[in-house]
Formats: structure tokens, C-alpha cells, sequence
């Protein structure tokens, strides 16, 4: 979501809680809840989409719903959206607007929450390495700690940035420290370094709202924080880089976003390569000194592209797929008013070598069904599934459900499998659906805005092989290379 404001001015129930109950600098919440698996669906060898009721989600025969399991108290609110995952072992990293929920997945068809921290502070991005969870907090709050309180930028005492916790103990997650950056944190990405010493931070952070007079153009950096594995409770900010000298792309009355910073990056710490989506411009970096990453290829696409928001290589890293966040996540965009290059994935083959890296353009990938005007629907959070020899991504599309396509073929990709929600709120839009969809270890997990958790089983030929790769950890913006 590319609002920094999102649904800041209603008041939330969560956070009021947390200030009541702390426990150390947060609150942990270990509800006894575990999903029901979902009612069997009829076979169906039509390749149809299947609905077996009436306000049961729909899916291709291809992909089997295995659970869900919705938002628990504190964070059964419109307020407290669920947002990205990080995966470790057996356990499943859920940000959320008020917090971080953690899931044992052990068992797929019956996924557990373990606990939950409420620790408010928006957008609640996450990443994860060994025994640490990084956390982004988004809006300024009058301290630090997870019993903070909302406030403005024009707060002396306003705080925002990263917060570390230690989850060497899922069940009992416990707060480390915490690091201002300028701006905040909308998302971050974990690069870890050469010697397996520390972790970079990039931090991604905006403000186009006219209520953070703090972050208004210029702020074409991003933030860097260090954090030596060794020593999470000392953090430290080591450069904020501008990416954009020129003050990157100005925007135009048509839609297209003015470059105010980066919204999301994803690295490839295999190649050296990270992928900026820039709001206004796509970018290239070379991170082969993760402390100092340097842009070294620039794209727009100023008549299609509003939003430049995340990023995802292919296997080889011959590829990468932006998409475009149109309407800010907050709008009905997949239809046929808005047609089918708008609101959706760019997918550009990287060529040349060395440094003399270029990204051009192949095609567009829009989800292949109209929504209807009171479902919020845009291209969104995926990953790449890890198939060998092949191109293939799961990916989210808020209440357009979740889609899996194939760009094997960069000129001609196409939609292999989906599963889809019939509409929040029939009677009116209100934001809800998937923020998140990743494959790990053999499953596909989705965090919804609203819906909490689900867990889809994709059983399919053609993405059958990634069944049997295996990760310890995966963070999807830290993309990890599969052997073929």
C-alpha cells in the first residue's frame, strides 16, 4: 500500500491495549487458536473456477484451499491490516498495522498462532535472520517502545524506524532495540553481509502526504542501518544515499507518481543486484558493497505506470517484474475501465553484463478476471515459485485473491492457477484481501489484510518440481537463488 496515511484517522482499539498491558517494551498474546481447514470442494475437471456456496472463495481446480485462520483478538479490528511475511523453520512472520502475529505452520492444514505482539506503528513490514525479526514502524508514535502512543510529525517527541526483537523463543518474542531513520519505515530489506557478521537494512521510506512536512520532496534516499548479528541492541545508521540526484521522475497530472524515494527493494545478494521500485522510477543497483549500493540502471513507463511498488528477478537474474500500485491499493482498478496495462506487472529481461546492465521492456500481467467496484484490486506482493527451468510466480492481488503466471516466455506470460474471495463488503469498498502471497517449502501462504491467514496447496505438473526445495529461511524481498 503506497499510503503512508492509509486508515490512520480512525481510532484503534488495538493500540489503546497495548498501552494498558505491557510486558517488557510490548505486549505478547498467545490466543489458543488453529485453523479449521476449509469445507472440501467438489472435484471439478471443467477448468472452471469452483465455488462450492455462495460467498465461498473460488479457485482453479488446480490449487486446494487448506486453511484459513482469521485475525484474533487484539487484532480482530478493520484498523489492524495484516501485511508482509518472513518464514523460519516451521514458523510463519506476519506483520500487521498494530503488530506481529507469529504462526507455527508445521502442519499446513492446521496452522496455530503462537503469539502476538502489539506494538503499533503502521505498515509492520518484516524481515528475519537467525535469531532476529526486524519490524518497520511507519507513523510517528511518541517514543520507541510497543506502549507508544500516535502522534504528529511535528511532535518533538515523535519516533519512527526499525525495531529489532530476539525470536529465538517464537512463543515469548522479546524487544532488542530500536534505530530512528528520516522518514520512517515503509518497508525495509535484509542484505546480509560477505563475512555473516551483521545484516544491512535498506529502508524505504516517503512521505507525499502533506501531514509529513518532514519527508516532502527532495527525499531521494534510502536509509542504511547495520546490525551486527552479534550485537542487535546496536544498530546503526551508516549512510542514507541519495538515489537521485536529479530528483528523480516529477511526476505528471496524469497519474504518474513524483519520485520521493523508494516504496520497496528487493535484493538478489547472489548477483550483487537489487531492484528498486521508486514510486516514479524502476531501478537497478549494484550491491556488491551492501553498504554503499549504487543505481545503475534507471526505466520509466509514464504512460502506463503510476506506481512503481515492488520487485521480483526470476531465477537466473536475467528478469524482473515490477508491478504498479495503482490507486495506492485503496481502489477498484482491475475492470475493464482501467483495462489491462494499468494497475498491473511489468515484466523487463535485464541484459548486458557487468555494470553495463539494461532493463527493456517484454509485456504486461493483469489478473485475467474483472472485480467488481467494491473490491480493492491492484498488483501486489508475490514471489517467485521455485521451479527449475522455469519462470513462475505466485503473487497477491488484494481482493482480486491470488495468482499464479508464468513469464518463462517474458513476451507472453499467462495465468496458471488463482483462488479468489467473493467481495469483503458487497455493500461498499472497504480495503480488505491478500497483501501477501508467498510459496515456502511446498505451500502457498497468503496475509490478508482482513482475512488473517490462509493456506493454499498448489498441485500442478508444471510447478510440482518446487515441492521438493527446501529453505531454512526466506525473506522474499532477499531473494534466494534455487539450484536447478
Amino acid at each position: 500500500m503506497n499510503s503512508r496515511t492509509g486508515q490512520r484517522t480512525r481510532r484503534r482499539a488495538a493500540g489503546v491495549l497495548a498501552a494498558t498491558v505491557p510486558l517488557l517494551l510490548g505486549v505478547v498474546f498467545a490466543p489458543p487458536s488453529s485453523a479449521t481447514p476449509p469445507h472440501e470442494h467438489p472435484e471439478d475437471t471443467s477448468g472452471a473456477s469452483l465455488r462450492a456456496e455462495p460467498g465461498e472463495p473460488e479457485h482453479s481446480p488446480n490449487i486446494e484451499h487448506l486453511a484459513n485462520l482469521p485475525k484474533q483478538a487484539p487484532f480482530d479490528n478493520l484498523d489492524a491490516f495484516g501485511t508482509d511475511i518472513a518464514f523460519q523453520g516451521d514458523h510463519a512472520f506476519v506483520g500487521n498495522y498494530d503488530g506481529v502475529v507469529v504462526y507455527d505452520i508445521s502442519t499446513p492444514r492446521r496452522p496455530r498462532i503462537v503469539s502476538q505482539v502489539a506494538c503499533p506503528g503502521g505498515q509492520g513490514d518484516v524481515s528475519i535472520s537467525g535469531n532476529l525479526l526486524f519490524v518497520s514502524t511507519d507513523y510517528p508514535r511518541t517514543n520507541d517502545t510497543c506502549t507508544s502512543e500516535e502522534t504528529t510529525a511535528a511532535d518533538p517527541r515523535a519516533w519512527e524506524g526499525m525495531k529489532v526483537f530476539d525470536v529465538s523463543d517464537p512463543a515469548k518474542p522479546r524487544y532488542v532495540s530500536a534505530i530512528a531513520t528520516d522518514c520512517g519505515s515503509h518497508t525495509h530489506t535484509l542484505v546480509p553481509d560477505e563475512a555473516g557478521e551483521a545484516v544491512y537494512l535498506y529502508i524505504s521510506s516517503y512521505g507525499p502526504a502533506p501531514e509529513f512536512p518532514a519527508c516532502q520532496p527532495p527525499h531521494d534516499k534510502i536509509s542504511i542501518v547495520k546490525v551486527p548479528l552479534a550485537a542487535p541492541d546496536s544498530p546503526e545508521l551508516v549512510d542514507a544515499p541519495v538515489l537521485f540526484p536529479d530528483g528523480g521522475n516529477p511526476g505528471s497530472p496524469g497519474g504518474v507518481s513524483e519520485t520521493t524515494g523508494c516504496h520497496d527493494i528487493t535484493a538478489f545478494p547472489e548477483r550483487d543486484l537489487a531492484a528498486g521500485a521508486c514510486m516514479g522510477d524502476g531501478v537497478l543497483f549494484d550491491i556488491s558493497d551492501p553498504a554503499k549500493p549504487r543505481v545503475t540502471e534507471r526505466v520509466r513507463d509514464d504512460e502506463n505506470f503510476a506506481f512503481w511498488h515492488s520487485a521480483t528477478f526470476n531465477n537466473d537474474g536475467t528478469k524482473v517484474v515490477f508491478t504498479d500500485e495503482l490507486g495506492g491499493g485503496a481502489a477498484a482498478t482491475c475492470n475493464p475501465r482501467v483495462g489491462p496495462h494499468r494497475g498491473a506487472d511489468g515484466v523487463y529481461d535485464i541484459t548486458g553484463t557487468g555494470s553495463d546492465l539494461e532493463l527493456r521492456f517484454r509485456s504486461y500481467y493483469k489478473l485475467p478476471r474483472d472485480q467488481a467496484d467494491t473490491e480493492n484490486c491492484v498488483a501486489h506482493n508475490g514471489s517467485l515459485i521455485p521451479v527449475p527451468g522455469r519462470d513462475i510466480m505466485v503473487q497477491a492481488w488484494y481482493q482480486g485473491g491470488v495468482s499464479v503466471w508464468d513469464f518463462t516466455d517474458s513476451a507472453n506470460p499467462q495465468e496458471i492457477a488463482h483462488f479468489d474471495r467473493p467481495p469483503f463488503d458487497p455493500g461498499k469498498l472497504e480495503l480488505a484481501g491478500s497483501w501477501s502471497a508467498y510459496y515456502y517449502n511446498g505451500h502457498i501462504y497468503s496475509s490478508g489484510i482482513q482475512e488473517g491467514l490462509d493456506v493454499l496447496a498448489l498441485n500442478d505438473p508444471r510447478t510440482d518440481p518446487a515441492k521438493d526445495v527446501r529453505y531454512e529461511e526466506f525473506n522474499p524481498q532477499t531473494q534466494p537463488v534455487h539450484a536447478d
